[in-house]
């Protein structure tokens, strides 16, 4: 007789009907990423400050260290010349802060003194071409009970002196660590890149030093660039302003120098308004001159400075620039317009050292002066008018 026999239960089957051996190991698995995900969030918005100023001290270190290389050549010990470079940027920072500070501060005095004597020759402009009786008297009444409002609105600032101190010691203490954190990565970066290879495998590290290069060449280098530019720029627009006689006009020249090189786009207008609108105090004719050298300048760098300069770093497409900046400012805030530029021309080296191109093929979508593509029945035309049809006799 045949013997019956009992089929084998496949494995992690319970026979009684149960649950299965893998579901209390999976839903362990679950429960420990779901638990390890959370903690790295919570250290992430507990971290977020910090990893914000390593992430500035980073980009400032590949910055510097192009410079500090150079010195390093020249036989500075590596710390001495961390030192002498951020002594430099730090020194460059607060001479350009203190002019824009002093010139604005003057402007706005200047502007107040002359505000009675606007307020006059406007209202008397207004009264001789519309026929009205409006008196200077009493406008400027009303002007004096809004600059009471200001004042009101100005001592209940300065009673929270408490608070704008606490802000102004955040900053401080934001800036030291920055500037430390620099110091230490720029000062210690071979050791710093030592330690991080020593944990990769080798052809890793080989990717990982050659990423690193591209990003110490390509950030210093169009930082670099963008810094002789606006020495340039400042001084071409300092010869003109002292030539036309307006005021402040180093700050002016530095003002407008540094805004049309590390904004991108919008920075030449914003740069060049302040001259013009300082030179419109001045007369018309000075406010003319300045903007029509400004626009002559912005074309003579876009077309002949500015390619040679940057043939040898990195040039970035303006668009590509201003897109950077409103990625990095939607995403991280003001420190992310700081980030965008080094991190957008890094991001371009990468893409052009690690994607392979191809040549592209004719087209004339493609070229630069495109020709009037002819329809096919224009071309079927065409033949047909130069060759005539057999026992027709040919146009005259």
């Amino acid at each position: 007789m045949p013997t019956s026999t009992t089929p084998t239960p496949a494995p992690g089957h319970d026979r009684g009907g149960g649950m299965p051996r893998w579901l209390p190991r999976a839903l362990m698995l679950a429960l420990w990423i779901i638990t390890a995900f959370g903690v790295a969030l919570w250290l992430f918005l507990k971290l977020q400050n910090l990893i914000m100023l390593l992430l500035i001290s980073l980009f400032l270190a590949l910055a510097l260290e192009p410079a500090v290389n150079w010195l390093h050549r020249h036989r500075w010990p590596r710390g001495p010349a961390t030192g002498a470079v951020m002594l430099v940027v730090l020194t460059s920072a607060v001479v350009f802060f203190s002019l824009l500070g002093s010139m604005l501060v003057g402007q706005v005095l200047a502007f107040v003194s002359e505000i009675p004597a606007m307020v006059r020759a406007a209202l008397g402009w207004v009264n001789a071409t519309f026929d009205t009786s409006y008196s200077p008297t009493t406008l400027l009444n009303e002007i004096s009970s809004v600059s009471g409002l200001v004042e009101q609105y100005a001592t209940g600032i300065a009673n929270n002196v408490w608070g704008a101190g606490t802000t102004l010691l955040v900053l401080l203490f934001n800036a030291l660590t920055i500037a430390l954190f620099t110091f230490y990565l720029c000062a210690d970066g071979p050791r710093f890149r030592r330690v991080i290879c020593s944990v990769l495998p080798p052809r890793t590290q080989s990717e990982v030093l050659r990423a690193w290069e591209i990003a110490v060449a390509k950030t210093g280098g169009y930082l670099y660039s963008r810094a002789l530019l606006a020495l340039i720029c400042g001084a071409a627009h300092y010869v003109v302003l002292i030539l036309l006689d307006i005021p402040f006009a180093f700050a002016l020249a530095l003002w407008i120098g540094v805004l049309s090189q590390f904004i991108p786009t919008v920075g030449t207008y914003i740069g060049g308004a302040v001259p013009v609108l300082v030179a419109l105090l001045e007369g018309v004719w000075p406010a003319v001159w300045v903007l029509l050298f400004v626009i002559v300048y912005q074309q003579f760098e876009n077309y002949l400075l500015q390619p040679r300069i940057t043939a040898k770093t990195l040039d970035m497409h303006p668009a590509v620039a201003f897109g950077a900046v409103l990625a990095g400012v939607a995403i991280l805030g003001a420190p992310g317009a700081l980030l965008a530029l080094p991190i957008g021309a890094s991001l371009q080296a990468f893409l052009g050292v690690y994607i392979r191109r191809y040549e592209v093929a004719e087209h004339p979508l493609l070229s630069a002066e495109q020709k009037p593509v002819a329809a096919p029945g224009d071309v079927e035309s065409e033949a047909t008018d130069e060759a005539p049809r057999e026992g027709e006799r040919p146009r005259s």
